[in-house]
């Protein structure tokens, strides 16, 4: 069988700062393209480093915000769940249709039971399938 390359995976549509980008920059940059990431590159266009979104957590926790806003303020409300029951193909199909890395798990009466990520799904794929070449 023929080998999968990381060439044949990769994105190729790529957004860069700069290490001088402001913080706010950058996120702006990120929710404008609707991306969980920026590359940060020197002059010559070198990898230095990487901005997730997960970054911007640590951010806001040190840089103590002046006004404490509940989180009710910025959540999700409009959740998009799965039940226990639920075949995974079908949440595969849930988070790529909304745009979602994560999909809690609800019982019957709607009670929070798990929740299921991008990551688990491709945790569960790379032991069970073995990826076909393009």
């Amino acid at each position: 069988m023929d080998d999968i390359f990381a060439g044949q995976l990769m994105s190729s549509n790529l957004y860069t700062v700069t290490p001088d980008t402001l913080v706010e920059e950058a996120a702006r940059t990120m929710l404008d393209n609707d991306i969980g990431s920026v590359l940060v590159v020197d002059d010559e266009g070198r990898l230095e480093g990487i901005l997730t979104t997960t970054d911007f957590v640590s951010i806001v926790a040190k840089s103590h915000p002046k006004a404490e806003t509940a989180v009710s303020r910025y959540m999700t409300t409009d959740v998009v769940t799965a039940s226990a029951q639920d075949p995974i193909h079908e949440l595969a199909d849930r988070m790529i249709t909304y745009g979602i890395h994560h999909l809690p798990v609800v019982d019957e009466d709607g009670g929070l039971i798990g929740m299921v990520t991008t990551t688990d799904l491709a945790a569960y794929l790379s032991h069970v399938q073995t990826p076909t070449p393009a």
